[in-house]
């Protein structure tokens, strides 16, 4: 079968190819996690309006499946084969990137702290290390685990855990899942070798999750709720359906078609890592839309996640040169 993954080739690629191909993944994963930072001031907007949280992030899915559906058919050019030859990539993407760690964060948070579970969450690019060392050999530098470790530290300070937290076990074996879910955000989207266009993976993703949510919604697995009350953001009412609209169409449809072109030009690894600047740009926007203002030590743990980034895009050259090009099996 052939790997998910192709990170030995995107980083030889890279070696070869200009500068400009890394400095625009970065570009383009900085601005992924800038959308993606965007849809928790948003969402708690509108759960303090009167929605539940999995109608908000199931309407914010099936809208930005529709957003990316007609563009999506235009980037086929007719070559329906590529979705039949490609549906169960699309499947797997939508059940476990999109559905599965939604679901499961959702879980988690229903039964710790939301930090907790943020953090566990936030540890999947070390699951992607590992995956691509155990799955394809490619083990990583010491100056990419010392990255590794610098990064994590400084998510642990970001999300504030320094006081303490309390542990609930069924809450980490969620969390769990939705790190292993957002893990396979990074090893799928970052697999172009099948000639799957990007926002054919996402529009396909984001429709079957958003299917897949909508029918956990019906049948209770997850609360869904709506209001048509004003959504408050930096001290202004805004009305429902533009929050709404925002949450699917810049911090869904935007961030995951942004997403996936980053991963494919930095690799799963690399990327994931950049992904990290999520949670410090979460920060930054709920200060600047809810007025919830970061602390210092979540500052210094910004600039710790920012260390780490460095660190492991620094240890991937030498990734580069060990790793032996997987080949389809």
């Amino acid at each position: 079968m052939a790997p998910l993954t192709h990170d030995s080739v995107v980083a030889r690629a890279s070696a070869r190819a200009p500068l400009s191909r890394t400095t625009s993944g970065i570009g383009l994963a900085l601005g992924s996690a800038l959308a993606f930072s965007l849809s928790g001031p948003l969402a708690k907007g509108l759960i303090d309006a009167g929605w539940t949280a999995g109608a908000a992030v199931t309407v914010r899915v099936l809208i930005a499946a529709a957003v990316l559906l007609v563009p999506a058919i235009l980037t086929l050019r007719g070559r329906w084969s590529l979705l039949r030859r490609n549906a169960g990539l699309i499947l797997a993407y939508g059940l476990l990137a999109v559905a599965g760690c939604q679901l499961a964060y959702f879980n988690a948070v229903d039964r710790m702290q939301v930090g907790v579970a943020l953090l566990i969450e936030f540890m999947s690019p070390v699951v992607v290390l590992t995956w691509m060392w155990l799955r394809h050999q490619q083990r990583p530098s010491r100056l990419t685990v010392a990255g590794a470790a610098t990064a994590v530290a400084g998510m642990v300070l970001v999300l504030d855990l320094v006081s303490g937290a309390d542990l609930d076990g069924l809450g980490v074996v969620w969390a769990i899942g939705a790190m292993l879910g957002a893990a396979s955000y990074w090893i799928i989207s970052a697999d172009d070798s099948s000639g799957l266009p990007g926002l054919v993976l996402a529009a396909g993703g984001l429709l079957s999750g958003g299917i897949v949510l909508l029918l956990a919604g019906l049948v209770g697995i997850v609360p869904f709720a709506v209001a048509s009350n004003d959504v408050v953001l930096a001290d202004t009412d805004l009305p429902w359906w533009l929050a709404i609209g925002g949450l699917g169409i810049v911090t869904a449809a935007l961030a995951y078609v942004l997403g996936i072109a980053a991963v494919r030009r930095l690799g799963s690894r690399l990327a994931a890592f950049v992904g990290l600047s999520e949670a410090v740009l979460g920060v930054i926007m709920a200060w600047l839309l809810l007025g919830e203002a970061p602390r210092g030590v979540q500052l210094v743990g910004g600039a710790l996640v920012l260390t780490g980034v460095i660190a492991v895009r620094l240890g991937e050259p030498r990734i580069a040169q060990e790793a032996p090009i997987p080949t389809a099996t």
